[in-house]
């Protein structure tokens, strides 16, 4: 409430300044040209990954990573003692975000492609794989799933970018790129 109320009780239908409309019709206009960047980025940038969303409870979604891993485990990373799991190239693979790791490590082929199927056992994670600009929510009772062709070789991390518990900041695991 203002201290002296206004003299036109009908506030709405005051004339509007020019300078008002002005920037009115800028933000409008910008609006519009941030709108058509992000749908440019997506479509010809390659900015933003087309990616699927299922529901689904956190005991199944784990039975079909388990399964997983245990069909194409190939070794075990270092002293942590979890699977290294190499799936063939086109199938479906399977990656948990439960406290405080991702499960299992994974071994791909270098341009060949996967559907990478996210989601967590527990409550909200992130999935960030660094070097590269992939980011997203990884939520309880529902699995994303990505379309992903390694480009090049070598070792990636993934890190949690979600805050989920004092463990957080040890939250990472491992994605290995080989050629074939």
């Amino acid at each position: 409430m203002a201290i002296y109320p206004p003299t036109n009780r009908v506030w709405w239908r005051e004339p509007v300044a020019k300078i008002e409309i002005a920037w009115i019709v800028i933000a409008f206009v910008w609006g519009l040209v941030m709108f058509g960047t992000m749908v440019g980025w997506h479509i010809w940038g390659q900015q933003n990954l087309s990616n699927e969303a299922y529901r689904t409870t956190p005991e199944a979604y784990l039975a079909k990573a388990e399964a997983m891993a245990e069909k194409y485990t190939i070794g075990e990373e270092g002293d942590s003692g979890l699977p290294i799991v190499h799936p063939p190239a086109g199938s479906d693979v399977y990656l948990v975000a439960r406290l405080w790791q991702w499960w299992p490590v994974l071994q791909l082929e270098k341009g060949k492609s996967y559907r990478l199927h996210l989601s967590s056992v527990d409550w909200q994670h992130g999935f960030s794989l660094v070097p590269t600009n992939i980011n997203l929510q990884v939520h309880p009772g529902y699995e994303m799933v990505v379309t992903l062709t390694p480009t090049e070789a070598g070792s990636f991390g993934i890190v949690c970018n979600e805050f989920c518990g004092i463990g957080h900041h040890l939250m990472a695991g491992k994605i290995h790129v080989v050629e074939k």
